[in-house]
């Protein structure tokens, strides 16, 4: 069995990963961690793990935690980069799901996240954990930086047109909508119910973080730099990103098979049929990336931009649902172990 622990359990990426963890059939869940919640069972504060999980959070403990196999960080940002290099130390090996290890440039990731790094050296070590590109390399890591939500839908979207090199790379655009959960479990005005239900706005639009994140990853694919505008959008609903992407085609190909090899052999990834929508509640608990193909007429008739549909449920395929899978392929278990679950629906 593998022993886990769970450092931050009290964020809706944390209780994620504990309803996915506790069906896991080789995972023994030792640790959950909350400073604030330390004595509290889990099943208090979520009824629904109750007679699924008997344990109650505790005070981070690097001794406690370093015996564990396997320890996740659902942590804010600037947490796991100072105090994973002590579990790493006794042994036990890290998934982050923050993003203290996604950029490879610690400058450029300092100047994005306001703060200074506290561990730069294991930046240098860090897997990036986007399954469907870095498979290969996972398995042996240490220390796995789980991708974030919007950096996953744009990617899974733009990588096969970005490998094949048919189309324009100065100029990509990827217009994506969140649900309010991907702000984490906080209490903020912009997040009330009164003030995002029956509303929908752009944010970020000068900027954003994962900005930085989605250019290194799709630069990675088409060894070179891209062009990429990226604005989010947050909508009234609790799971879910829709994200839509916009490349002008260069090079003619058969765009549907393209995406349909590429991902083929993806457990993960569904390539829908030509002329799909697919829609958030069609990924709706379940760790699945669904991805549909168009190309619009435009006014020239020449019909030479490409319209990608990505999405996914950004708590699980977005975050604990990919970390879960970085889990199985780093102990050499069946990479859908666990995460085979359908959508819920309604």
């Amino acid at each position: 069995m593998i022993k886990a622990g769970i450092v931050g359990g009290t964020g809706y990426t944390g209780v994620e990963l504990l309803r996915l963890l506790v069906q896991h059939p080789e995972v023994e869940l030792r640790a959950i961690t909350s400073r604030k919640e330390a004595g509290t069972l889990v099943s208090a504060m979520f009824p629904g793990l109750r007679r699924h999980l008997e344990l109650a959070f505790t005070e981070p403990d690097p001794n406690t935690l370093g015996a564990c196999d396997v320890v996740f960080f659902a942590t804010p940002n600037g947490v796991a980069m100072n105090e994973a290099r002590a579990l790493l130390e006794r042994g036990a090996r890290v998934i982050d799901l923050s993003a203290d290890f996604r950029l490879r440039d610690v400058a450029e990731w300092e100047r994005w996240y306001k703060m200074k790094h506290g561990a730069p050296e294991l930046v240098r070590e860090a897997v990036y954990g986007l399954c469907e590109v870095n498979r290969e390399r996972i398995p042996g890591a240490r220390l796995v930086a789980n991708p974030g939500c919007y950096p996953t839908a744009v990617q899974l979207g733009f990588l096969p047109l970005v490998e094949s090199g048919a189309v324009d790379l100065e100029h990509l655009i990827a217009d994506a909508k969140s649900g309010v959960s991907g702000a984490g479990r906080k209490a903020e005005l912009h997040l009330s119910y009164s003030e995002a239900a029956d509303n929908f706005v752009a944010y970020s639009v000068q900027g954003h973080r994962h900005w930085p994140e989605i250019r290194q990853g799709l630069a990675q694919a088409a060894k070179r730099e891209v062009g990429l505008v990226f604005v989010p959008h947050l909508t009234p609903i609790i799971r879910g990103i829709h994200a839509t992407l916009y490349a002008r085609v260069t090079r003619e190909l058969d765009f549907q098979s393209l995406y349909n090899e590429r991902y083929a052999r993806e457990p993960f990834v569904d390539v829908m049929p030509a002329g799909s929508h697919p829609d958030t509640r069609s990924v709706r608990a379940a760790n699945v990336c669904r991805i549909a193909v168009h190309r619009p007429p435009q006014a020239s008739g020449k019909g030479d931009m490409l319209v990608v549909l990505s999405v996914i449920d950004n708590l699980v395929k977005g975050a604990a649902g990919q970390a879960v899978q970085n889990m199985n392929l780093m102990f050499g278990l069946p990479e859908t172990t666990a995460l085979v679950q359908p959508p819920l629906v309604p």
